[in-house]
């Protein structure tokens, strides 16, 4: 009987640079639809902002593999149980909403994954990983 297999989960830096092109990406999209004078005076817009981030990025890791931030920095999110198959896009979703309730992916494990991995069972990985270049962790 042979071990299960551990996926060495991205670095934090490269993940918060991921999120951080993300929302950058939300914000222009949603600037793009209302117009920068209303994204500037609504307080609202930070709400929409996030909506559009889960929408996108849950889309986006069902299909591609990660969210486009993901997909710019190299990463992508995998099953943690090494099935190759995409994530479905209900974990998917589901992923995106607990990563937009901000504390889940602030609570982790030592291998790197925060409750929203472990709850939907996901890790989110180097692209070099997800491609199997290396050996995984064991």
């Amino acid at each position: 009987m042979t071990a299960p297999v551990v996926l060495e989960a991205a670095s934090w830096p490269r993940r918060m640079l991921a999120l951080a092109v993300d929302w950058f990406a939300c914000t222009l999209i949603l600037i793009f639809f209302v117009g920068s004078d209303v994204w500037l005076d609504g307080d609202w817009t930070n709400f929409v902002v996030l909506g559009i981030f889960v929408v996108e990025s849950a889309l986006l890791t069902a299909t591609v593999g990660g969210s486009f931030g993901q997909v710019a920095t190299r990463l992508r999110v995998v099953r943690a149980n090494g099935d190759p198959r995409p994530v479905d896009l209900l974990p998917a979703l589901g992923r995106q909403l607990l990563v937009g309730l901000v504390i889940p992916p602030l609570v982790f494990r030592p291998d790197g994954r925060g409750l929203h991995d472990m709850a939907t069972g996901t890790v989110c990985v180097t692209l070099q990983t997800a491609l199997g270049r290396t050996a995984p962790v064991r």
